[in-house]
């Protein structure tokens, strides 16, 4: 007999929340230090701190503001604050990691994997945590409640697409090892996140 899902207290809540926050942003570094995209609203923010030189944290905050309204209508209240925080907290991250952290010289595939991983693994504890780093993932995460399709693979797709707009952006190697940094996010999150396993949702 199964038991019932028991919701996590505030400060399983606050400790969940900020760790993946902070594992998303490493991952960022690992990225940027190598000069890759990845997908999501994350990849469109690189997209954009790449062509216009803009801030990457401020970017990102700015393009996932409309999500919170599609958020709040179909995920709820909860989540789009939740949602709204981590963002908030990632944008700032964005800015004062590079302070704290010296990558230096670091091999293009190894930061295109271990980047895919950690952020695989950031924004999982993030959904098991009734949130997310908004755009693709809120989709993707409704698509799943829906209609039972797999959050990775849902946002594999998008994330695909984004990085096909990369092409004149990153050099062909660039592009292929964000694609492998993209399999590798989103296998993490499919395997780990089903929904005829523990939804956290």
């Amino acid at each position: 007999m199964s038991q019932p899902q028991q919701s996590h207290t505030i400060l399983e809540d606050l400790q969940g929340l900020l760790t993946g926050v902070l594992l998303m942003a490493l991952a960022i570094q690992f990225f940027k230090q190598a000069g890759l995209l990845t997908g999501g609203a994350t990849g469109l923010a690189f997209l954009l701190h790449y062509i216009a030189h803009w801030p990457y944290g401020t970017v990102l905050f700015l393009i996932n503001l409309p999500i919170y309204i599609f958020s709040y209508r179909m995920l709820g209240k909860e989540f789009t604050l939740k949602t709204f925080a981590c963002v908030g907290v990632l944008a700032l991250l964005c800015g004062w990691l590079p302070n704290l952290i010296n990558l230096g010289d670091i091999n293009p595939v190894f930061a295109g994997l271990m980047g895919g991983l950690l952020a695989g693994v950031g924004i999982l504890m993030l959904i098991r945590h009734k949130a997310s780093l908004g755009g693709v993932t809120v989709l993707a995460l409704y698509l799943q409640k829906r209609f039972g399709w797999r959050t990775g693979y849902v946002q594999l797709v998008f994330d695909l697409v984004i990085l096909c707009v990369g092409f004149g952006v990153v050099n062909y190697k660039q592009l292929f090892i964000s694609v492998l940094g993209a399999l590798a996010l989103n296998l993490a999150i499919a395997i780990n996140h089903r929904p005829d396993r523990y939804i956290g949702m």
